[in-house]
């Protein structure tokens, strides 16, 4: 047994004592494990809402999620580090500053080509006419404000075809809404550019049918095989695939919006004509 003194009236005790039996001040045991949810156990630690804080905030297109995060874990004291948050608030300045200055780009997607891409099944004579009409082209036409099915648009490097569309009425275990039928689109995008090009079906992508707006349906999806279009295209590669909606039946046509940079005001507008 040792002799410790008492931190109240400074007499020697045991310390053994719960207790000071001089003045009753109680004494704390310097054998006692920390309490895992105690304060102290979770100082010095990285607080796990930062780290998904700075993980939105990279992404780029979700970054004011990042920066909700963050400004909750900083307003929270648990003496945790606050390292990535601080971090993400600076890199979604950084997008913030990207954007603005993409604001002032007024540039149009200019049209470089046609596919080769057929759709239909027609005649021996229509379908030489077909082939004549769809051989590609690497020359500029002309600068058009929308771009129909096949028609190569660029824009700062960025080459967007709408390959294909088709209707579908669902099946068996998965239809539209009374009314409506599902619309899916192909799509197929080049990167040349010297970056990496993020590319998201949701966040890409804006589409309207006879100016009403639409939501994106991955039960449309689900009735075509094919990739989404979502993921990361590297610089000098290719990305294809379809992305999906539920449109009215009795729809005249569909515009397909896609911008490569959330922030811009350049987008690629193509149309759906029936």
């Amino acid at each position: 047994m040792a002799m410790i003194y008492c931190k109240e009236c400074g007499k020697e005790i045991s310390d053994k004592a719960d207790k000071c039996p001089h003045c009753g001040c109680p004494m704390q045991s310097t054998n006692a494990a920390p309490q895992a949810n105690s304060p102290k156990s979770k100082e010095g630690k990285v607080s796990g809402l930062s780290i998904t804080a700075l993980i939105f905030s990279i992404l780029g297109c979700t970054f004011i999620v990042g920066v909700i995060l963050a400004i909750i874990d900083l307003c929270v004291k648990d003496g945790r580090k606050k390292t990535c948050s601080i971090i993400a608030l600076v890199i979604s300045g950084l997008w913030i500053i990207i954007g603005v200055a993409n604001m002032g780009n007024s540039d149009k997607p200019e049209k470089v080509g046609n596919t080769s891409v057929n759709t239909n099944v027609e005649s021996d004579n229509d379908s030489k006419e077909m082939s004549k009409e769809n051989t590609e082209s690497t020359e500029p036409e002309s600068k058009e404000t929308t771009f129909k099915k096949g028609e190569i648009a660029e824009l700062n490097g960025v080459q967007v075809t709408l390959t294909d569309y088709k209707e579908s009425s669902g099946s068996d275990f998965n239809t539209p809404t009374d009314g409506n039928v599902f619309l899916m689109a192909e799509f197929e995008i080049a990167n040349n550019t010297e970056k990496e090009l993020a590319i998201s079906s949701v966040m890409s992508f804006d589409a309207y049918a006879d100016d009403y707006s639409l939501n994106y349906s991955f039960s449309a999806l689900m009735e075509k095989d094919g990739n989404q279009l979502d993921g990361t295209i590297a610089a000098g590669k290719k990305m294809k695939g379809w992305i999906g909606w539920e449109v009215p039946q009795d729809y005249q046509n569909v515009e397909i919006h896609f911008t490569d940079n959330v922030w811009s005001n350049n987008k690629f507008v193509f149309l759906i004509e029936r």
